[in-house]
């Protein structure tokens, strides 16, 4: 009988374990909507000034236009996919690659452009340029820790789908 109540408890604080790891899993999640949904919304209302702001880096003025709509457009597209339940891993992995991207846009302009002017949409604007680079880190992290317990949450789960 002592065994079966041990083996109980186990469950019963392996589920506890589970729930604290899925809340923290949507707490990330919707953390990195936020961000990306409120400044795909200020690059939007206010694409003409985000423009300007691309035109304005020599790295990518060619390409201001197309960055204008593709930047917002990604965002939001991250924000759906870590929306739908099924396509959380997908969005994860999209918002890592466009962080991924924006830092080292970041880091490129810090090294190869004179001025730096920042347009990535409402208050985030404000940040200096090293400022902005950890902040970027920072969600890189979260976002890269939300993704690998999602990853040992699903191996967890078809370990013991495989065991019963």
């Amino acid at each position: 009988m002592q065994v079966m109540e041990n083996i109980t408890l186990n469950k019963i604080e392996l589920r506890l374990k589970e729930l604290d790891r899925d809340r923290f899993i949507i707490g990330i999640k919707l953390i990195c909507m936020f961000l990306f949904l409120y400044t795909a919304y200020a690059k939007i209302v206010d694409h003409d000034r985000f423009i300007k702001g691309l035109s304005k880096v020599h790295i990518i003025n060619g390409f201001a236009v197309y960055i204008s709509w593709f930047v917002p457009a990604s965002e939001i597209l991250t924000f759906v996919l870590l929306l739908i339940p099924k396509m959380v891993k997908w969005g994860f992995v999209s918002f890592l690659w466009l962080m991924f991207s924006f830092t080292g846009y970041i880091v490129g302009a810090m090294i190869f452009e004179k001025t730096l002017p920042c347009h990535c949409g409402g208050v985030i604007e404000k940040l200096s340029w090293a400022q902005h680079l950890w902040f970027n880190l920072f969600f890189i992290g979260l976002a890269a820790l939300a993704l690998w317990l999602l990853e040992s949450n699903t191996k967890y789960k078809n370990h013991q789908n495989e065991k019963f």
